[in-house]
């Protein structure tokens, strides 16, 4: 049996990538830390126990890292180290357009797999759309009628992640599908002015973006919880944001896939009730 494994199974491009391969007749293992549904199985990044039925007559893996973890490859690698052992071919890694490889978090997961895997792919999506409107920003948009960043003016390629999982698909699926590193974007760049400002003529309500400083930001996700090393990450990338970093769009979605990338309007327009002020 030649069955592909998802990590992440229940996250916003693993739930998608699921659906996604059921459309195409395909049955993966959905691996998650409750084993709820049909082709669902026990699996915990910090339990090698459960790594063995996990990969029980697979060949290929959506990898997508513990969360909240800064070094994920120390906790990812006996996983990663089992799957070879069983005779995995094809890891696709669900890593950011921000992370190169060989860098912090999931770049250094990026190097390991160049250096150790058959055939390999990861995936580094811009800041996905969904981010308004599952998790990050929806409670302050639907509570406050604001967005909070350490952005400033920066631009960034939003992409949706029904677009990421689309990808997924076919790098797990493809038969020859060439390893390598694929930055994957919307069609256009928006700061977060911009985002604000969409939400609110397609919604009708008055969102704002309201500026923080990089200090600040780390200070407002530690007082949700976030750990201070994890915290002081994300607002880095926020303001990786301001100078730039994320100013760019790519082909890779339409390459790949043959469709065109989702547009912010298009995610916005079809999400509109997310936002309501019922949606909490």
């Amino acid at each position: 049996m030649n069955r592909i494994l998802i990590t992440g199974a229940s996250g916003k491009t693993g739930r998608r990538l699921v659906s996604q391969l059921r459309g195409m007749r395909i049955r993966p293992r959905q691996a998650l830390r409750t084993a709820k549904g049909e082709d669902a199985v026990r699996f915990d990044w910090m339990a090698p126990e459960t790594h063995l039925e996990a990969l029980d007559g697979v060949r290929a893996v959506y990898l997508v890292a513990p969360p909240g973890v800064v070094d994920p490859l120390p906790v990812m690698l006996p996983f990663l180290q089992r799957a070879l052992q069983l005779g995995v071919t094809r890891f696709v890694l669900l890593s950011a357009s921000s992370l190169d490889e060989g860098g912090p978090m999931m770049g250094q997961v990026h190097g390991w797999l160049r250096s150790n895997v058959p055939s390999w792919t990861v995936l580094r999506p811009s800041w996905f759309m969904q981010n308004f409107s599952e998790q990050q920003h929806l409670p302050t948009i639907v509570g406050e009628d604001a967005i909070y960043s350490a952005t400033g003016d920066g631009r960034v390629g939003f992409i949706d992640a029904e677009d990421i999982a689309a990808v997924a698909s076919v790098a797990l699926t493809e038969p020859n599908f060439k390893s390598g590193d694929l930055v994957l974007t919307g069609p256009g760049t928006l700061s977060y002015d911009e985002v604000a400002a969409v939400i609110s003529r397609t919604t009708g309500r008055d969102i704002r973006h309201r500026r923080l400083t990089g200090q600040q930001m780390t200070d407002r996700f530690v007082s949700f919880g976030v750990p201070a090393g994890f915290a002081s990450g994300l607002a880095e990338m926020d303001l990786a944001i301001a100078t730039g970093a994320e100013d760019r769009t790519t082909e890779n979605v339409s390459d790949v896939t043959g469709l065109p990338a989702r547009s912010f309007q298009d995610f916005v327009t079809r999400n509109a009730t997310a936002w309501a002020k019922s949606a909490l």
